[in-house]
């Protein structure tokens, strides 16, 4: 059968010729959402809505659902069945190894993870449409930091833990944006594919694996084999849960790679709107957090943190892409370079005068719970996730996601 990629989409015979198979079933899976969540969001709930049941659902188990159609009962037979592979000691482990370094993970995914995302614009246009990129990207890393933290949690991702039941619902929110976006008439299917589709799906998974680990090394940080093992494990679940194919689910650090190096590959580049969400990110948010922990008086410290932030992002992504999203050059980049053998040693005292891992963890825990808590506060979040944000009714109205 003859493969018909999405027109916008480029590179296409040389995603096949360098990557066979797998560039097939990237190209091919331009076209595949999520059957199951989106069978749900588009079925009909007596006296209730899809939102409402999955989270009854989540919480009670299905059979606490009235009326539950078919789809829903196909969904949760699916969740409510963990894979023979899954160890919970492994995901433990990642966040445990993590947390030990929350602010550096906090930085990366931010400076160099979400800015990998915006060099590919088709990716970016459900957020486009929504009207969620440019306008609010304080308040989207919060719901996104509120997400993780769940995730990046001692039994998270347990059946009854809330980093899956959160997972689970930002499957729904996908699920509402694909709807919403299809039914909307402005969606362009044959250029696009359909909204979120699975192969962006496994590169957020890459964002949080080997994009934010990669970026997170150039700081100076470093893992044990046990512990990056134990990470790629546990990205692996959340991709199952949030509902990847099994095919496209990134299992190691090889599988991570190949599918950021197929969604540069076939990415037609950033434009104006990526380039406009990087200045609202930088600006509206990775500065002013920065700047709020220095010291010194307000003045010295945005100057610090604007130049800083852009050595970073610069340092992250190199100069070919920083110079494609409009990020401002700074020789900063080459101070921040030299520096990584210095972190590295820096990281290791920290260790021991921190009383060692475990330790270093448990206060990497309380230090990312006071910080979401003072962010929730100066941001205005009161919400948990976009589902139950103030003013949105069953994200129907397509304005909601979650990246």
């Amino acid at each position: 059968m003859e493969l018909h990629p999405p027109k916008d989409l480029v590179n296409a015979d040389l995603a096949i010729a360098r990557y066979g198979d797998d560039g097939e079933r990237w190209l091919s899976a331009m076209w595949q959402g999520d059957a199951l969540a989106d069978a749900v969001v588009n079925d009909d709930f007596v006296g209730s809505s899809a939102t409402e049941a999955v989270r009854t659902a989540l919480e009670h188990g299905i059979d606490a659902v009235d009326h539950a159609p078919e789809s829903l009962r196909a969904l949760f037979a699916f969740l409510d069945d963990e894979p023979d592979w899954v160890d919970h000691t492994r995901l433990d482990r990642a966040a445990d190894a993590l947390i030990r370094h929350t602010a550096s993970l906090g930085i990366v995914l931010a400076a160099a993870s979400l800015l990998r995302g915006a060099e590919n614009t088709i990716a970016g246009k459900p957020l486009v449409q929504t009207g969620r990129y440019v306008s609010m990207p304080a308040i989207r890393s919060v719901e996104v930091g509120e997400w993780l933290r769940q995730v990046i949690s001692p039994g998270g991702m347990r059946r009854d833990g809330a980093g899956f039941a959160y997972t689970v619902r930002v499957r729904i929110i996908h699920a509402h944006v694909r709807r919403g976006l299809s039914r909307s008439g402005t969606w362009d299917e044959a250029a696009w594919g359909v909204p979120i589709p699975q192969p962006f799906m496994a590169f957020t998974m890459a964002e949080f694996g080997h994009i934010a680990l990669d970026a997170m090394h150039r700081l100076g940080v470093r893992f044990s084999d046990a512990d990056l093992d134990a990470i790629y494990h546990l990205w692996r679940y959340v991709g199952h849960v949030i509902g990847m194919t099994l095919d496209l689910n990134p299992v190691d650090e090889a599988d991570h790679v190949r599918i950021e190096e197929l969604y540069r590959l076939t990415s037609p580049g950033p434009d104006d709107n990526d380039r406009e969400f990087v200045v609202a990110l930088t600006d509206d948010y990775l500065i002013p957090e920065l700047a709020n922990a220095l010291p010194g008086p307000p003045a010295a410290r945005s100057v610090i943190s604007t130049r800083l932030v852009h050595g970073l992002q610069r340092v992250f992504l190199g100069d070919d892409a920083a110079d494609a999203l409009g990020v401002p050059n700074t020789r900063l980049k080459h101070v921040i370079r030299a520096t990584e053998p210095l972190m590295v040693g820096f990281g290791r005292v920290r260790m021991r005068i921190g009383g060692g891992p475990q330790q270093v963890s448990q206060r990497g825990y309380r230090i990312r719970d006071e910080e979401m808590t003072r962010m929730r506060a100066a941001y205005g979040v009161t919400h948990e996730l976009v589902d139950n944000a103030p003013g949105e009714h069953e994200i129907a109205a397509t304005r909601a996601s979650v990246h």
